[in-house]
């Protein structure tokens, strides 16, 4: 049996807003966010789902828990899908990195495997973490939905999809409050294998 997997990144925050690195920091939706979050729900109104799961990290687990009521269904919180931990650049502008520590940017663009944020973790360990979370979701059958923030929303789409990890940004890549199907999920799938980050992977949104 075929599953559907529905990818969802909710609204943005203020941070995203304001191109912010938001990283691991739980935010709440932003008034734009908000409206977006209506906009989302309505779209998915009609929507078969029958099991939301969610990244713990903030705006990710409200708005999965909204979805998961108004189609009355369950909402499981997957630890390891939280966002990608950027340390004590969370609070950063993506501009004022780039300013400050350009040798650190133009790495970031050249080979962001190398590169870990002070107090963070690297894309590779992130990667690995994700795919751990993603392991017993892509078991369950059915109309599935996973509601994660960029950049763990990019590196879950590259996973699933197996494709190679690309323009992955710290900050906010435009596409908060969007949705997207992912590849119908099979037994074979469900054997999740990491793909390669290509270079210049981490881009500014």
């Amino acid at each position: 049996m075929m599953s559907r997997l529905i990818l969802i990144r909710p609204g943005c925050t203020e941070f995203d807003e304001q191109q912010r690195i938001q990283g691991t920091l739980d935010l709440p939706l932003s008034d734009r966010g908000e409206d977006q979050q209506r906009q989302l729900l309505s779209e998915l109104a009609d929507t078969d789902i029958d099991l939301v799961f969610t990244s713990p990290t903030e705006p990710a687990l409200t708005s999965a828990e909204q979805l998961a009521e108004m189609h009355g269904v369950e909402c499981r919180v997957v630890p390891q899908l939280a966002n990608v931990d950027q340390g004590l650049w969370q609070g950063l502008q993506w501009e004022e990195l780039r300013r400050k520590q350009p040798r650190v940017y133009k790495q970031l663009q050249e080979d962001p495997c190398c590169v870990c944020p002070p107090e963070g973790e690297s894309l590779t360990d992130a990667l690995a973490r994700v795919r751990e979370g993603l392991e017993r979701p892509l078991k369950k059958k059915g109309r599935l939905v996973i509601v994660a923030p960029d950049p763990v929303a990019c590196l879950i789409e590259a996973i699933v999809n197996k494709t190679p990890v690309a323009d992955i940004a710290p900050a906010c890549t435009g596409r908060c409050g969007t949705w997207v199907p992912l590849h119908e999920v099979d037994e074979v799938t469900s054997a999740v294998e990491l793909p390669t980050i290509s270079a210049a992977a981490l881009k500014p949104a």
